[in-house]
């Protein structure tokens, strides 16, 4: 594809993608598990050559980073790799910084350069183009397809999938409390509407395509099970914001709503919805990345999750085999590439086995999360979607088209085809049934 015009590097990031945002010092060390078979190691090509870099823009104590780090860590054990194989760089911002970080780990020697936040991508392009010998990947990306580099790539896993299985868990919670009488417009008038649906509520980063896209496959998994439900939608215009993430939920509860889910890194929104469940709300927390049991153990039914592990050790299998990295990789359930966390103590009867069902429908595909006949836009149902895959630049206010993409149908057999154009979502559809405040949470 045509490359239209040089990137600005202080572009402002709309569209899309997952990322986190602690910001810090960059520091460096080694690690990796050493545990490995012989297998393992054959599996990997000759993984004991490899010198791997990985920026992260947070750490071990961030939800969304701690996941990638165990992925990794997990992967290079399974492929007999060493703690000197691994140079990692925490806490890099989505600035120069990144830039910076990617060309110490290229003097470093590293064959492959991972970093985990969207504001990374156009740092790493930077660097990519000087570098044609070395492998950069930038997670959630969503240009490497349109950038003309053989050696810059994207990956992001299906997590739509586990958010709309966490829903299922959320949703049987409902049906529970409503049909046992727990929950009824006398006890909790506050959480139904006016035309009696359930409210439930969710607290988002950004307003990007990933978070539309998760947020919506989360109501779905939901209203498959519970349909007399309606969803409103806080931002926090931050990846990482504990106190931030903690208000909106406790906002969206005094607005109503029993479940709490999220698209943001920290504990905070599972931590506010246990202190208000001990002092007598009925209300729950569905967190993301990590299991929240241990900030909320009564709150907390699950959290969506990915399984960074299935991703880096074809990665790094590939690289060890001498064979290229997919440009645009995106597995899901089918791949055991995400899933959903432990379920918590007060999850519904027979949750596990409906948990079961939805993950097994997904994997041999009769269930498709966005499938058209179960949500409307404006009263319709939706025939057409086109998804301009074109990257622009956002950072003067006017957007200037820097890669020159296709446009596509994302609505193919009745569904739409999410992560299949490109591995970043791109889910960006306002459905019936959930709202968003216009002002984010101060």
């Amino acid at each position: 594809m045509k490359k239209l015009l040089g990137i600005v590097l202080s572009c402002a990031m709309v569209f899309s993608m997952a990322a986190c945002g602690a910001t810090a010092t960059t520091t460096t060390s080694t690690a990796a598990s050493t545990e490995s078979t012989g297998e393992a190691a054959a599996e990997g090509g000759n993984a004991s050559d490899l010198k791997i870099g990985v920026i992260l823009v947070g750490d071990e104590t961030e939800g969304y980073s701690a996941a990638h780090i165990e992925g990794i860590k997990a992967a290079a054990a399974e492929l007999g790799m060493s703690d000197d194989q691994i140079i990692w760089k925490y806490k890099v911002e989505e600035s120069s910084d990144c830039a910076d970080a990617a060309e110490d780990l290229v003097g470093q020697g590293c064959q492959a350069i991972f970093s985990n936040s969207y504001g990374h991508q156009t740092y790493m392009v930077e660097v990519a183009e000087k570098y044609p010998d070395v492998t950069f990947v930038s997670m959630t990306g969503d240009f490497a397809a349109i950038s003309g580099l053989d050696n810059f790539k994207n990956a992001f896993t299906s997590v739509y999938e586990s958010r709309y299985v966490s829903g299922v868990v959320a949703g049987l919670k409902l049906k529970e409390l409503t049909e046992s009488g727990t929950l009824t417009p006398e006890t909790q008038p506050e959480s139904f509407d006016a035309d009696g649906n359930v409210k439930i509520g969710y607290v988002g980063a950004f307003s990007y395509a990933e978070v539309v896209s998760g947020y919506t496959a989360f109501y779905l998994g939901v209203k498959s099970v519970f349909p007399t439900v309606t969803m409103e939608v806080m931002y926090t215009n931050s990846w990482f914001d504990i106190s931030k993430e903690g208000a909106a939920a406790e906002a969206l509860v005094a607005n109503g709503a029993v479940i709490v889910g999220q698209h943001a890194d920290s504990t905070g929104a599972p931590a506010a919805v246990q202190k208000l469940k001990d002092g007598g709300k009925i209300c729950y927390s569905v967190g993301y990345n990590i299991d929240m049991l241990a900030t909320a153990p009564t709150a907390a039914l699950t959290s969506a999750t990915n399984v960074w592990s299935v991703y880096y050790k074809e990665a790094f299998s590939d690289i060890a085999n001498g064979e290229p990295v997919p440009t645009d990789w995106s597995k899901g359930y089918s791949e055991g590439a995400v899933a959903i966390t432990e379920l918590g103590p007060e999850c519904a009867e027979g949750t596990a086995e409906a948990v079961a069902a939805a993950e097994a429908a997904l994997k041999d595909g009769s269930l498709h999360v966005f499938d058209t006949a179960t949500f409307t836009v404006g009263g319709e149902t939706v025939t057409s979607a086109p998804i301009d895959l074109t990257y622009y630049d956002y950072s003067t206010g006017t957007p200037v088209a820097v890669y020159e993409g296709e446009t596509k149908e994302a609505i193919t057999d009745g569904y739409f085809s999410e992560s299949t154009l490109r591995s970043a979502p791109y889910f960006a559809l306002r459905i019936d049934g959930i709202v968003e405040d216009a002002e984010p949470v101060a």
